[in-house]
């Protein structure tokens, strides 16, 4: 799930496609700015070790599944953590996808990515990504504007990227939250799989 939650990353962001290595899995970014990002999905301080130095400065990120506090450690001041932050997994269902009056829902599909858009007197107000690799969708960027939140908006989105991921084949779907939108997604049936930290080279 781990390696079709990158490798969905990666297409859904349209970055270089992960590399398999000793380690775990490298991408090389372009979006949203170019770094590698080395994913260990194992806890062993030697592959951290060894991502760190394929993670080259300025900007490389390792991302660890476990033991984040002894992969500080390793790392050292250098590197700068986020706080350990959840990976979700989903059996995807139909699921109906309606917005309140005064919104309109778009889904519009180019080279594989899904884009759901919730607008609001021609302003965009809530959207959304998903791209299927394996049967796996990958949720990316869902978000909504301050100004038009609680109005059910974030789950409309989920529920339209669930149809159009599941008319790309899709069975299953995966997405890196925050600890702030947990619920929505538990709400939706989302289970948590696991957490990963981020460390990001800071020279």
């Amino acid at each position: 799930m781990l390696r079709g939650w990158a490798k969905g990353l990666a297409a859904v962001r349209r970055n270089s496609v992960p590399v398999e290595t000793a380690w775990g899995l490298r991408i090389d970014e372009v979006r949203p700015k170019t770094r590698a990002r080395c994913l260990v999905f194992r806890d062993d301080l030697d592959a951290v070790r060894s991502a760190a130095d394929d993670a080259p400065a300025p900007h490389g990120v390792v991302i660890v599944v476990a033991a984040e506090d002894a992969a500080a450690a390793l790392l050292g001041p250098a590197w700068q953590s986020t706080p350990p932050e959840p990976i979700m997994t989903t059996a995807l269902r139909q699921m109906p996808s309606s917005v309140p009056a005064g919104y309109d829902l778009s889904t519009t599909l180019d080279a594989g990515v899904v884009n759901v858009r919730v607008h609001s007197e021609g302003e965009v107000v809530a959207a959304g990504f998903t791209a299927v690799v394996d049967g796996i969708a990958v949720v990316d960027r869902v978000g909504t504007d301050p100004a038009h939140q609680r109005r059910g908006l974030g789950t409309a989105v989920m529920n339209a990227l669930t149809v159009a991921a599941m008319d790309q084949g899709a069975v299953s779907a995966v997405l890196h939250g925050t600890e702030e939108g947990r619920a929505l997604y538990e709400g939706l049936g989302w289970q948590l799989h696991s957490k990963i930290t981020s460390f990001t080279h800071a020279a």
